[in-house]
């Protein structure tokens, strides 16, 4: 249990007490300096502790957000502060190195008028000040301030601010003002009774998954009711997250788990509605996996440009960007044409209900294409006029890359590779496939691939576009794989081709998780395991040449569960590793919603 050690005199008619018993901390008062030292040093330093000064008033959410946000080792608020585990020892110095600077150290001096304060000041290291906005939290000097600040505490509607703030600050058209102004208050209903945010993530992949059953039955009925469900699970997705900023219950696991089911419900649902085709005699498992590919390589530019950080702040594209910020219905439009995952839902949802799964998949291929290459070409040109990437980015993108033992038994390039490298072999393997299909002229493309994707990550990829690298890899792999199942020609090669896909993408998505989440990346040993990326697409090239149709579907299906065995099974021991040995809880806002 979190300990608040409250300093001071007790002030009548104060609630602070029973505010801090009710977010769950033991109560334990302090009258001196020396006092709050000998109890701080009491608490175990595996648990959360507080110094709150007795005159603090303010507002129940401002104490929330201030001293129980899992997010940060050490937060503070006017009047108060607090420290988790890894914050404690810096604390402990602060509060020595008041007490010692206030003659408070050996005695029992009883000088603790603003000590929560004083401390803070005294702190060496980075502290969290939440924005509180509207709500109060002040220490008053005397009962007139004390009177005043309960009157401004009186006149501000505390609920209101709470619900707001349960709310992303930037969001998605559609999410915006079609989801969060019911979906805030669901996410409310959750917290008082108790449910988790996780819990509320796993509703949301089962009602994914009935939605996707329900697809799969290939009746019109099937595919309405997969509409409604899916924007069902889509509500209960928002409120998720909002659950956890209402009651501030972040984790490292639940915004894994966050993340990782949108993917897992996206590609479901996907498969559901070519299940369902595929029972109305239509084939549309080609632009299931084209669909995931699209996206899958959508995300992996806005993973790659975040972490390289080139684009200029003062080009024509920021300064044209700039200037439709300034007016207001452009950036809704701009939010929406980039089909984040609230419109491309919405979009999913009603071509479902209402025409077929190859209407519905081509309506979205063609709505993610121009996406793509809009927000491509803007990013881009930022990068022509940004600067060089710096050490630290450029070794995230060669994680993002997911280069294999071939690449690392291969010498780099002594030249400069890569974009350039990674587009010509990106070009080669993919074009072959297209042109000759399953064939030794393929084979020797994928190794021309592997030969450019040494020479592309040879160097530090600190070049202005060399954050393109790790989606050009994606389109090539992923791409190779599409074309080479679809010439098979018989039936599961494409079914067992998006489950390859599917697992190698879920792969590349937990790097990206791991990188965001400063938890470091998957082990080259995994990495190795499975492959890389260049060792994948040689593989999946030679297969389909020496293999006879059937016998390269079955290889697929094997490669496929096997990714998705040693991938998962390494995944689920890492998270659950992370989460139980407390590492520090975040809250990725990921994808607009």
């Amino acid at each position: 249990m979190p300990t608040a050690i409250v300093t001071g005199p007790p002030v009548p008619g104060s609630s602070l007490e029973g505010d801090l018993r009710s977010l769950g901390f033991d109560v334990r008062p302090a009258a001196g300096a020396a006092e709050a030292e000998r109890l701080l040093a009491g608490v175990p330093g595996e648990e959360r502790v507080a110094l709150v000064d007795t005159r603090f008033v303010g507002h129940l959410h401002a104490l929330r957000l201030g001293l129980t946000d899992p997010r940060f080792p050490l937060s503070a608020i006017p009047g108060a502060v607090t420290a988790q585990r890894s914050g404690r020892q810096a604390l402990t110095r602060a509060m020595a190195r008041e007490n010692s600077a206030s003659g408070q150290g050996a005695g029992n001096g009883t000088l603790v008028a603003g000590l929560p304060d004083r401390v803070t000041a005294a702190l060496d290291t980075e502290v969290h000040r939440p924005e509180l906005g509207s709500l109060v939290a002040a220490v008053p000097a005397d009962p007139q301030a004390r009177n005043e600040a309960r009157q401004a505490v009186a006149a501000v509607d505390e609920e209101a601010v709470r619900l707001r703030s349960a709310v992303k600050a930037r969001d998605g058209f559609f999410t915006t003002f079609c989801v969060s102004p019911y979906s805030r208050y669901l996410a409310r209903w959750c917290a008082r009774r108790g449910l988790t945010p996780n819990q509320v993530t796993t509703a949301s992949l089962l009602t994914a998954l009935i939605a996707a059953g329900c697809a799969a039955t290939g009746t019109r009925a099937g595919f309405v009711a997969a509409g409604v469900l899916l924007l069902g699970s889509f509500v209960l997705d928002c409120a998720d997250g909002q659950l956890a900023r209402y009651s501030l219950r972040y984790s490292t696991l639940g915004a894994w788990l966050d993340a990782t089911f949108d993917r897992a419900k996206e590609y479901a649902f996907y498969a559901g509605l070519a299940l369902g085709a595929a029972r109305t005699g239509d084939d549309v498992w080609a632009l299931a996996l084209g669909a995931i590919i699209l996206q899958s390589c959508r995300h992996v530019v806005d993973f790659s440009f975040a972490e390289a950080r080139t684009g200029a702040a003062d080009g024509p594209a920021a300064a044209l960007s700039g200037r439709l910020d300034r007016v207001g219905w452009t950036v809704w439009v701009r939010r929406m044409i980039v089909l984040p995952i609230g419109e491309r839902w919405a979009l999913i949802a009603v071509l479902t209900a209402a025409t077929t799964p190859r209407v519905t998949f081509w309506v979205l291929l063609a709505g993610c294409a121009f996406a793509a290459a809009y927000t491509t070409a803007g990013r881009v040109l930022r990068s022509l006029r940004g600067g060089r990437v710096e050490d630290e980015a450029a070794r995230a993108l060669a994680d993002l890359a997911d280069s294999g033992p071939i690449c690392e038994l291969l010498p780099g390039s002594r030249a400069r590779g890569g974009v350039a490298a990674a587009a010509l072999g990106a070009v080669l393997v993919t074009g072959s496939a297209l042109v000759w299909g399953a064939g030794w002229q393929t084979v020797l493309a994928a190794v021309a691939y592997v030969i450019c994707s040494a020479a592309a990550v040879g160097r530090p990829l600190t070049g202005r576009l060399d954050w393109l690298v790790p989606p050009l890899f994606r389109a090539a792999e992923y791409g190779t794989v599409l074309v080479l199942a679809a010439d098979a020609e018989v039936n599961g090669a494409l079914p067992a081709a998006y489950g390859l896909v599917s697992a190698v993408a879920y792969h590349h998505y937990d790097t990206v998780y791991r990188i965001r989440g400063d938890a470091g990346v998957p082990p080259r040993l995994l990495v190795r395991a499975i492959g890389g990326h260049e060792g994948r697409t040689l593989a999946v090239a030679v297969l389909a040449a020496v293999l006879t149709a059937s016998g390269f579907t079955v290889a697929l299906t094997v490669l496929a569960v096997a990714v998705a065995l040693v991938v998962l099974a390494e995944s689920i021991r890492f998270w659950v590793a992370a989460h139980q040995g407390g590492a520090p809880a975040v809250h990725d806002e990921g994808e607009p919603a």
